[in-house]
C-alpha cells in the first residue's frame, strides 16, 4: 500500500508494511507528485525496537514491548527527518503552541514539563491558544523566516493540528520553586537547541542540519524559564514572550 502526505510543505510518498502509519497520518494525506519517498523493511522496525530497549535500560526502567505497527510509525518519521534538511527543515523535540497566529516552542529534557506548561497556556488563554504539536514538530528556516509545522507524531497526549505558524520564540524550561524568566543569547541557548533537534545519522544531512539550528537561534527570541508548573508560570512566560 502506498499513499502521499504533505509534511512541512513537502509531499512524501510512504510505502509501509502495516496500516498504523496510514491511520496516524490520515489528516495529512494529499495528492501530487512526491518530493521524496520512504519505504520500510523489517530491519527498520528491528532498529526502532533495539533503540527503545536501549533507552529503557539507560533510564533504569522495564523494557517496554511495542507492536511492529507502532514501531514502523517511528521508523517512517526517522526516515522523513533524515530527508527534511534537504528542504531547510528539521525535526525538533518540543511542545509548540500558537497564540494569535504566532508560535511559541517549549523545550527541555524529558520529564521536565514541556506538555504541562503548554497545557497551562491553554488554560490561561482559552480559544486563543492552539496546539501546533506537543512532541515533535518540524521547523523550516528559509528566506529569513522561521515556520513551525504540526505533524501527526505528537506525543502521548496526541495534541497537534495540521497548521503552520511563524515561530516567535523558543523557551528552555527548568523546574524551580519560584518562577523566573530571562532572555538568553544565541550562544547560550545553542547547546540545548542542538541537543533537542533531531541529528541525522547521514553525515550529509547532519551537515545541513547544524547551520539550520544556528540560523534558528539567530532568528527568534530565546528564553530560559525556571518554573513551578503553576498557572502563574504561564502568566509570566506568556506576558514576557509575547510582549503583552
Amino acid at each position: 500500500m502506498t499513499h502521499t502526505y504533505r509534511f512541512a510543505e513537502q509531499i512524501v510518498e510512504i510505502h509501509a508494511m502495516y496500516p498504523d502509519v496510514y491511520a496516524l497520518c490520515a489528516d495529512y494525506r494529499t495528492e501530487g507528485r512526491a518530493d521524496f519517498s520512504v519505504s520500510t523493511t523489517p530491519r527498520h522496525i528491528a532498529f526502532e525496537r533495539e533503540k527503545s530497549a536501549r533507552e529503557d535500560a539507560a533510564a533504569h526502567r522495564a523494557v517496554r514491548e511495542y507492536g511492529d505497527g507502532y514501531l514502523e510509525t517511528l521508523a517512517v518519521y526517522r526516515m522523513i527527518a533524515e530527508k527534511m534538511p534537504d528542504y531547510d527543515t528539521f525535526l525538533f523535540h518540543g511542545s509548540c503552541i500558537a497564540v494569535d497566529g504566532a508560535g511559541y516552542l517549549f523545550t527541555a529534557k524529558s520529564g521536565i514539563g514541556k506538555s504541562t506548561h503548554a497545557r497551562l497556556w491553554r488554560e490561561l488563554l482559552g480559544d486563543r491558544a492552539v496546539m501546533v504539536n506537543d512532541d515533535k514538530p518540524l521547523i523550516r528556516v528559509s528566506g529569513g523566516s522561521v515556520l513551525v509545522y504540526g505533524t501527526p507524531w505528537d506525543g502521548k497526549h496526541n495534541l497537534s493540528n495540521n497548521v503552520a505558524v511563524p515561530l516567535r520564540a523558543v523557551c528552555v524550561l527548568e523546574q524551580a520553586a519560584e518562577n523566573r524568566i530571562r532572555e538568553t543569547a544565541p550562544g547560550e541557548a545553542l547547546p540545548t537547541l542542538i541537543q533537542q533537534a533531531y541529528r541525522p545519522m547521514d553525515p550529509a544531512a547532519l551537515s545541513k542540519t547544524l547551520p539550520l539550528i544556528d540560523r534558528l537561534a539567530g532568528s527568534v527570541k530565546l528564553y530560559r524559564l525556571a518554573c513551578n508548573m503553576d498557572l502563574s508560570a504561564a502568566e509570566l512566560s506568556y506576558h514576557t514572550m509575547s510582549g503583552g
